[in-house]
């Protein structure tokens, strides 16, 4: 089982809700459409979303769900008890960057060339945690904390997600929200400038922690068993020390979807 959103399963995520076939461990999916993610760093390209393949597998004890490699601890009726090893999220946005030169104006006058604007690298991060599901008539309720395993970045996060569905014949309506936590080391990794990147005009920055909002809206219209029309919208909202650092452009993260899905 998965807790909270990420760019890689957002498209399953808007396909719906249904449950995987009971009679195998395999959860097959593809969905066909149109779509984007707004990307806050600067220098950068929109993320464009068209397709995506929802791979999963669930054995007795271990499972592997689009990425995230789980060990299921406790499975009770009030709730799911998992440890999960993922890949962190802030990462995919470093990669669709430009490097731009710039004019860059000191006490009025304009320097005599222009200032190459280039986006530091930033690694990938290994992160290992635990997730704690439960769901009922009330919703469902997920909440998640991981620390990075790989050295990278030497942080934490924790999240939480609320969510509910409402249910027709043919169709179901899911709006959620939910609260992500991002250490001052993960945040100062990623969206930090240190002294040997900066420039004039890249200021050093030092990140500090904070809290990112997210809304979430998901659509599906059921035309068979395996078949859907599905939609989605996102809006996270960054925290103040990610959305005032120099390396980002928009206080906020924003996706949409609009396509057909198909599930087996």
């Amino acid at each position: 089982m998965k807790t909270l959103p990420n760019l890689l399963s957002l498209l399953v995520l808007c396909a719906g809700s249904a449950e995987a076939n009971a009679e195998s461990a395999w959860r097959l999916g593809l969905a066909l459409g149109a779509g984007e993610r707004t990307n806050p760093l600067i220098e950068s390209k929109r993320l464009p979303i068209a397709v995506d393949v929802d791979v999963a597998w669930f054995g007795e004890r271990f499972f592997f769900d689009n990425g995230d490699l789980g060990f299921t601890v406790l499975d009770r009726p009030s709730g799911t008890l998992n440890l999960v090893a993922r890949v962190n999220s802030d990462r995919v946005f470093f990669g669709r960057t430009n490097t731009k030169f710039v004019n860059v104006s000191v006490t009025g006058a304009s320097l005599p060339a222009p200032v190459e604007l280039r986006v530091p690298e930033r690694s990938w991060a290994i992160e290992v945690g635990a997730e704690w599901l439960a769901d009922g008539d009330w919703g469902a309720l997920a909440l998640a904390a991981h620390r990075d395993a790989s050295g990278t970045h030497g942080g934490h996060s924790a999240d939480a997600e609320y969510s509910y569905t409402f249910r027709g014949r043919r169709w179901s309506l899911e709006p959620g929200i939910s609260a992500h936590y991002k250490s001052a080391a993960l945040g100062d990794y990623y969206w930090g400038v240190r002294p040997g990147e900066a420039s004039t005009a890249l200021p050093p920055y030092t990140a500090g922690a904070g809290v990112n909002w997210e809304a979430s809206l998901r659509a599906s219209w059921y035309l068979s068993r395996h078949w859907r029309l599905a939609a989605s919208a996102h809006y996270e909202r960054l925290n103040a020390a990610v959305a005032d650092s120099p390396l980002t452009k928009d206080r906020a993260v924003k996706s949409w979807f609009a396509g057909i899905a198909w599930r087996y």
